[in-house]
């Protein structure tokens, strides 16, 4: 009888590394970026691709290389931030949106939501949260706080009266940026070149605000909107 070999057993082969979802950071101040992609690039399965300042390089950068998520602010110069987010939708409608801001949540988040993002959480919700919420919109679900969540869920049920949502939230996305810029002075000269309008097309646009808020005079709408941006804040 032939006598058996030892049979050596090979030590198994090491798994490959888990993929890592790649993450396109949009913000024009240095050190939100810096600090973003810090807390980002410490994550097993998360990492940094590129950095951009603006939506004009956001874009370049997108037609250069595969992103999984873009995670933007949402004032920034150029093209304002529900513009930039119904253009990303348009060019890239499988690409996961998440807006990270300062401003209020119960103001923009439903209304960026409907322009194509994923998710929005405010700047000050810290780095655990956002965290979260980038890894819940990876998964195609949709990031919201739980405060605005039930929010949300109320009105739906429609426990709430009509007449108390704000007549802010009545403006369409055109008017609600015309309304924004009026609110930090800019003339009409320089929304139209912001928003790369007419001039004339934004007198129609604030017509219609002034019709929907219910004034009369271009000064009452010029003092209503300063008040509403320093109440609410802005990062311009």
């Amino acid at each position: 009888m032939a006598k058996m070999k030892p049979v050596r057993l090979r030590p198994p082969a090491p798994l490959p590394a888990p993929a890592k979802y790649r993450i396109l950071v949009v913000d024009d101040h240095p050190f939100m970026r810096a600090g973003l992609a810090q807390l980002i690039d410490r994550q097993a399965d998360l990492m940094v691709c590129g950095e951009a300042g603006d939506p004009a390089a956001a874009k370049t950068l997108l037609g250069k290389t595969s992103v999984n998520l873009v995670l933007t602010d949402l004032t920034m110069p150029g093209r304002s931030g529900i513009e930039f987010i119904k253009d990303l939708r348009a060019s890239h409608p499988k690409l996961a949106i998440l807006v990270v801001s300062m401003h209020d949540e119960g103001i923009y988040a439903e209304r960026l939501l409907r322009a194509g993002a994923r998710g929005y959480i405010m700047k000050e919700a810290g780095g655990e949260n956002l965290l979260l919420a980038i890894r819940q919109v990876l998964r195609g679900e949709i990031y919201v706080s739980p405060q605005l969540s039930a929010k949300i869920l109320e009105n739906l049920s429609q426990r709430k009266p009509r007449a108390s949502t704000s007549p802010i939230q009545t403006l369409t996305d055109r008017e609600f940026e015309v309304f924004r810029l009026i609110g930090q002075g800019k003339s009409t000269r320089e929304i139209a070149a912001q928003l790369h309008l007419s001039p004339k097309t934004v007198d129609v646009h604030r017509g219609h605000i002034k019709e929907k808020l219910g004034l009369s005079e271009v000064t009452a709408l010029v003092r209503h909107a300063v008040r509403w941006v320093e109440t609410e804040g802005s990062d311009q």
